[in-house]
């Protein structure tokens, strides 16, 4: 098969022809952690090996981690990693995006591991920009930002304003500097990675936010792309509970934050403020708006 590789790739990357010759850990990794994905999961699948085969020319693998899913997501996975060679699966008996990408990624041997969402929200054509960086060993974690200038969203007002709200919590009671926590769209250097897991505690949708915020700390180059991204209809979040574990984690990393710095908690004004901003999340999403990833 030909490969169309943009300039920026070639001369990087191994050559098509070597790929058969590879050795068994591939260049990246990337994951998509899925529960109950049974309509979408087979043609997304086949939708981004076909990009990668396409358009780059380093050895890749694509995991397909199924948490705890009740459907037939598990046999089309494997029907999957059958049919399409670098397609593999991991099973977990237990739910939690984090969870799921914790094992995926504490068990690679990839140099670059990354992860997207199933519904392919984010636009392929940013995995160049996401990916070749880290593998020339510019930067250690690169994420997509649906809010980074450039960027390119097709969603409802609510969501958006949702969006904006997180966010602006994380600047303003954790001092973050990257502008969009939980685009489904991330890749990382293996050590990079490796690094971090063991402090990260959240198991679910929180689990992006801790991770970067730790990274953040620890000075690692965060680097942000704008993306294309598109909402997609059909979600399998439960948006209350997924809106609640957020705000826990925001207040759980403050409380851990003033303890390593011995300073005193937030005070009583910025716990009410952070009530009001609790309610007010809720209130929009209880309000009918439907989220992959705030």
């Amino acid at each position: 098969m030909s490969t169309s590789v943009s300039p920026r790739a070639r001369g990087l990357l191994t050559s098509a022809s070597a790929r058969d010759d590879a050795p068994a850990a591939p260049a990246v990794e990337i994951v998509i952690p899925v529960h109950n994905e049974q309509q979408v999961l087979e043609a997304n699948v086949r939708k981004l090996h076909r990009h990668l085969l396409r358009e780059f020319t380093f050895t890749f693998q694509i995991t397909i981690a199924d948490n705890a899913s009740a459907d037939t997501t598990l046999e089309v996975a494997h029907g999957l990693a059958r049919d399409l060679p670098g397609v593999t699966v991991l099973h977990l008996d237990r739910k939690g995006r984090g969870r799921a990408l914790r094992a995926a990624w504490s068990r690679s041997e990839a140099d670059v591991v990354a992860y997207m969402d199933v519904d392919l929200s984010t636009d392929l054509a940013a995995l160049e920009d996401l990916l070749l960086p880290l593998l020339q060993a510019r930067g250690d974690i690169t994420i997509g930002s649906r809010l980074a200038p450039g960027a390119r969203v097709t969603r409802g007002v609510r969501r958006e304003l949702i969006s904006r709200a997180y966010n602006l919590l994380l600047h303003l009671l954790l001092g973050v500097g990257f502008s969009d926590a939980q685009c489904g769209f991330k890749a990382a250097r293996r050590e990079v990675i490796a690094a971090l897991l063991d402090d990260v505690e959240d198991e679910s949708w929180f689990f992006d936010t801790e991770l970067l915020y730790l990274a953040q700390r620890r000075r690692f180059a965060i680097r942000e792309i704008p993306v294309r991204w598109i909402e997609d209809d059909d979600s399998r979040v439960d948006i209350i509970a997924a809106a609640r574990e957020d705000l826990h984690g925001i207040m759980r990393l403050r409380r851990d934050g003033h303890k390593e710095t011995g300073l005193p908690e937030s005070s009583l004004l910025e716990q009410a403020r952070l009530r009001r901003a609790a309610r007010l999340m809720v209130s929009f999403r209880r309000r009918g708006v439907r989220d992959q990833a705030i």
